[in-house]
């Protein structure tokens, strides 16, 4: 049996160890790789529509992870989507939960979602491999990471239109318990938050090295996130898009609304004032939010949202551009971060928070660095 394959890898608390590829270990054949993305992301955000953008692609993690239970499952959120890999027992039900929030998408943000899911075999035959790491980003929060070439393979290979799956039938929708977003914009505090992704062309030797140097320099620069810089959403935003998640599971627009509205208060006047009930320690809350946030990563490439000063930033980008010959890269500046909220349960610890730019981040890094490839054929 392979299904607890994930749980059973050492879990790792230096970044920089964790992006070494020792630390990784092959998934099994019999895993299934799945990949989500909101297509014309570049054109949305560019509309002013980069919290909408964000949260269908955390939407992608929240639906996995309550199809299966909230068993652990390794993904990585990518800004403008997700990817994961599933045991061969999860497939269908990993499938069936993406498939159901193409229709969410688009009936209740008008984005279309792009979904696609395939063996880890299929990685393999055309070449690439799907090896996976843990990363506590604290003591409660691991993350998973990923080697080999096998998401961007499959990343690749939906966006040419293989291994599609058909969208569930228009009134269908996904478990998305959990899935929130109370926290506003947190502005830089030394200047700007910088968004970097950093790929390897080819096998080329000074790739790893590259990226271990990117990751000691960015020691010198501070997470987006942090309990100074958290303050609570604009609570029209965060009620309206909490809302269409209870309506998922059935409650009615004004039932669901009052009870995003009333989770809305609470949370804040527990954080707020460090209050407890039931489990849950407002004070601690807002703590595991900073600590728990995915602002560093690897998914077969680097990625990283860092909150540093343009002097830093003009280093970073100096250097990126030294690697220009061996190494695909895209960097962008933004004011602010913000962070897309998944919590399982009230009182547990685990909760996770995806961290992007607030004015495009990933989405136009990633924009960044295909530009930047095509220049170089």
């Amino acid at each position: 049996m392979t299904d607890d394959f994930y749980e059973t890898l050492p879990i790792l608390t230096d970044f920089a160890a964790a992006v070494q590829a020792k630390a990784y270990r092959p998934l099994p054949d019999d895993w299934t790789l799945g990949f989500a993305d909101v297509v014309g992301s570049t054109r949305a955000i560019a509309d002013g529509r980069y919290k909408a953008v964000n949260f269908v692609g955390a939407a992608v993690v929240a639906a996995v992870a309550n199809a299966l239970d909230r068993r652990p499952f390794p993904f990585v959120f990518g800004g403008d989507g997700a990817s994961f890999a599933v045991a061969a027992g999860d497939a269908a039900a990993a499938a069936d939960a993406i498939a159901r929030l193409v229709p969410f998408a688009k009936a209740e943000f008008g984005l279309e979602l792009r979904v696609a899911t395939a063996p880890v075999a299929e990685a393999r035959k055309a070449g690439r491999d799907v090896r996976v790491a843990r990363f506590a980003a604290s003591e409660p929060c691991v993350y998973a990471m990923f080697a080999g070439g096998g998401l961007s393979w499959i990343e690749d290979e939906a966006k040419r239109g293989r291994f599609a799956l058909p969208p569930a039938p228009p009134d269908a929708r996904p478990d998305l318990a959990g899935l929130s977003c109370r926290w506003g914009v947190a502005p830089a505090k030394h200047g700007v938050v910088v968004s970097l992704i950093v790929a390897a062309r080819g096998d080329d030797p000074r790739y790893p090295r590259l990226i271990e140097e990117i990751v000691r320099m960015a020691s010198d620069a501070e997470r987006p996130v942090t309990l100074e810089t958290l303050q609570a959403g604009d609570p029209a935003i965060a009620i309206a898009y909490e809302t269409k998640t209870l309506r998922t599971a059935g409650a009615s627009a004004l039932r669901a609304r009052v009870q995003a509205a009333v989770g809305f208060a609470l949370g804040l006047l527990f954080v707020k004032f460090g209050l407890r009930a039931g489990g849950f320690d407002g004070r601690r809350y807002a703590a595991d939010v900073a600590a728990n946030a995915d602002f560093r990563k690897f998914d077969d490439s680097l990625r990283m949202t860092l909150d540093c000063s343009i002097g830093f930033a003009d280093k970073l980008e100096a250097r990126l551009a030294a690697a220009d010959d061996y190494a695909d890269w895209g960097l962008y500046r933004q004011k602010p971060a913000q962070i897309t909220c998944f919590v399982p349960t009230v009182g547990g610890r685990d909760h996770v928070h995806f961290v992007d730019g607030a004015e495009g981040g990933y989405t136009l890094a990633a924009s960044a660095l295909k530009a930047r490839r095509l220049l170089k054929g």
